[in-house]
């Protein structure tokens, strides 16, 4: 059996190692253990089985035989992995929109997306914005097209997204599929916690014409209802007037 001494070792072994970590949290979700089991083993309160002790240790990059040394060989040969530490904000910010496809469930799905912009104004610009669950993340995509025949202006953009819910909001980053690849974010909410027909908020960006500027404009986002087509869809897309009748009258009022 293994002794208190190895099992001291192998505890401080971890600990160091965990120090190169955001948080022991982050390390237990990475591995996919438990973190009051992890928390033994940083406490020499136990020993992991064969199992587990070769998921750590794939965890930290290193052997099963180094993780079993005794701690004074082990810290004299460790090599922090500062490379580690240049991607933590990069972590950081990725965790915010992991495992989000459970608590955005009742947002999936199609909407009409209605705001104002310096590209086009005294317009309400209205674009299409599908939310969808991929592997845990919720991931947006967004369509505009806006056409003025008399100035012979034709504005197609492509952006692809994804959202996190926090505190009874959603929050929304995109990047544009353009030369530029430009980034734009909205914040929304529903009236009320029942109600996904009408999201409501604001949305950040930058107007390509006639010049690039940085605007931030009211948002509302409408729910697309039923089984509809992506050309059925993207045919509602467009700016239209501030009173045009194609407008819900809700929108209208909340962008006035």
């Amino acid at each position: 059996m293994m002794d208190d001494l190895e099992k001291n070792d192998f505890a401080k072994n971890l600990r160091l190692l965990c120090k190169s970590h955001h948080s022991i949290a982050q390390v237990c979700r990475d591995i996919g253990i438990n973190r009051q089991q992890f928390n033994r083993y940083l406490n020499a309160g136990g020993m992991p089985s064969a199992h587990n002790l070769y998921r750590i240790a794939r965890q930290f990059s290193i052997s099963e035989e180094e993780l079993m040394q005794p701690h004074d060989i082990f810290r004299m040969n460790y090599t922090p992995d500062l490379s580690r530490e240049i991607h933590e904000p990069l972590r950081h910010l990725v965790d915010a929109f992991k495992s989000q496809s459970t608590p955005l469930r009742r947002y999936l799905g199609f909407y009409y997306s209605h705001f104002c912009t310096p590209s086009w104004p005294g317009k309400i610009m209205r674009s299409l914005m599908w939310l969808r669950a991929e592997e845990g993340y919720v991931v947006s995509h967004n369509y505009e097209q806006a056409y003025d025949n008399a100035e012979n202006i034709r504005q197609k953009t492509r952006y692809a997204g994804l959202a996190a819910y926090r505190g009874g909001r959603i929050y929304l980053v995109e990047r544009a599929f353009s030369e530029d690849g430009f980034l734009s974010e909205s914040i929304m909410h529903p009236a009320h916690r029942q109600q996904v027909q009408y999201l409501r908020g604001i949305t950040m960006g930058v107007a390509t014409r006639p010049r690039l500027e940085a605007y931030t404009s009211p948002s509302i986002w409408k729910k697309i209802p039923g089984r509809i087509t992506s050309r059925e869809a993207l045919s509602g897309t467009g700016v239209f007037d501030t009173n045009s009748t194609q407008i819900d009258p809700v929108i209208r009022e909340y962008l006035s």
